[in-house]
């Protein structure tokens, strides 16, 4: 079992999506969505931009992985279709990519990740279907902006003073006994599925 940690730069609940019972990576973070195996945690912490660095704002064990294919075509999933005229949930669905009709080019829906004007985004296209991979996470829990202080002791552990937090990109080197640890410490909190909304919820309408 491995934690992949990152910083969640931006908040919206698009990237994870935690939303409709099932907490899901299908956007941003390419490396941990290639890397990650089934029974991984995954943990996502807050930026030093909003002086949260040390705050924790999901985690997430990887259940189920797919295609981009596949996660857009099981019906598990239409409700992370993106609807921007819907609620807040609904906007900020992550289930945005499909094949054309020839099968070899990308479509990318109305979406976050799109222009302003609805019309597809090149860049985020290719940073997202980088690697056609959807992470699942059956057993999570998401804070948002409400999530808790990570204790001390994973800012500095052991002999070799890890710490959890991973600055830029994700870490995933972390000794067994601190993931062990790292994961008791969230199971214990008790808590599970979407526990608060997205921090960056307060700056849109």
């Amino acid at each position: 079992m491995r934690l992949h940690s990152y910083v969640v730069a931006r908040d919206f609940g698009f990237a994870p999506n935690p939303f409709f019972g099932v907490c899901t990576l299908a956007t941003c973070k390419p490396k941990i969505r290639s890397s990650a195996v089934l029974g991984d945690w995954i943990m996502g912490t807050g930026s030093r931009t909003c002086s949260r660095q040390d705050r924790v704002v999901y985690a997430m064990r990887v259940t189920e992985a797919m295609t981009f294919e596949q996660y857009w075509a099981d019906p598990r999933f239409r409700r992370k279709m993106p609807n921007l005229r819907g609620s807040k949930k609904q906007a900020f669905g992550d289930n945005i990519y499909f094949r054309d009709r020839t099968g070899r080019c990308w479509c990318q829906l109305d979406s976050h990740h799109s222009h302003a004007d609805g019309s597809p985004n090149p860049e985020n296209i290719s940073a997202d279907t980088e690697t056609n991979r959807v992470l699942i996470g059956g057993e999570f829990v998401y804070w948002g902006g409400d999530g808790p202080s990570l204790p001390k002791r994973f800012l500095s552990y052991g002999h070799n003073h890890e710490s959890i937090l991973a600055g830029r990109g994700h870490h995933n080197h972390f000794t067994p006994q601190l993931v062990e640890d790292v994961v008791a410490w969230i199971k214990s909190l008790d808590q599970s599925g979407y526990c608060g909304e997205p921090l960056d919820w307060a700056s849109t309408p």
